[in-house]
């Protein structure tokens, strides 16, 4: 087994990588600090399964990146946060495997081992907050939510939300400052009656795609 690891940390990326090497099963392990060299990596050699450091910078693109370059690889997200939704944006690119910061390195192995045969794993925490998120769309599916009367630029924020970005990488696609999307972002979870920012993104995504289809009509 051939394992990418992508960690713009170079001590972690470094120990974590001598850790692995000796393992049984794993022949041989490449490390990447950045998009470009993990891509690249990707492209020239016969990667079986990556490891993303979800604490490396802009990680949520750098997944999305990794997936559509690679969609057949299995992808485990190491040191998950413990907030969901970090979770939800995991799953949503298509993780196959996570790993929370109390983990331990025998539990990696067995997350690697698993994906590489197909599988999916994760923890009972990680497992009930996609459980929750399934029944978010379900309610979703059963009362299409209004976002009629949300702004357009609010709007342009929760799709940004969508994609996985932070306030401050909103700010800067916008060109606007941070504590004004923050002031969004408040707005946007009032009008929708909404905790969390990936269930505001998820309720206008069905919303949007019931109306496509017609259903309600």
């Amino acid at each position: 087994m051939q394992v990418l690891l992508i960690d713009d940390t170079r001590l972690y990326r470094e120990g974590l990588t001598a850790r692995l090497a000796p393992e049984a099963g794993i022949e041989r392990v490449v490390a990447a600090a950045d998009s470009k060299t993990a891509l690249h990596q990707l492209t020239m050699l016969p990667i079986d399964v990556v490891l993303l450091n979800m604490a490396t910078g802009g990680s949520i693109a750098l997944l999305h990146a990794v997936v559509a370059a690679a969609p057949h690889v299995p992808v485990v997200a190491l040191a998950v946060a413990d907030n969901d939704d970090e979770v939800i944006a995991c799953a949503e690119a298509g993780v196959a495997g996570y790993l929370q910061r109390q983990d331990s390195f025998a539990e990696l192995l067995a997350v690697i081992q698993s994906v590489a045969n197909g599988e999916t794993l994760c923890s009972p925490r990680v497992a009930a907050t996609l459980l929750r998120r399934v029944a978010t769309l379900a309610a979703g599916r059963r009362s299409p939510p209004e976002a009629t009367n949300l702004t357009a630029r609010e709007r342009e924020v929760v799709q940004l939300i969508d994609q996985g970005m932070s306030n401050k990488e909103i700010a800067r696609r916008l060109c606007i400052e941070v504590r004004t999307v923050k002031n969004h972002v408040h707005n946007i979870l009032q009008k929708l009656q909404v905790r969390r920012r990936g269930e505001a993104a998820a309720r206008v995504r069905v919303g949007a795609a019931q109306q496509g289809a017609g259903i309600g009509r």
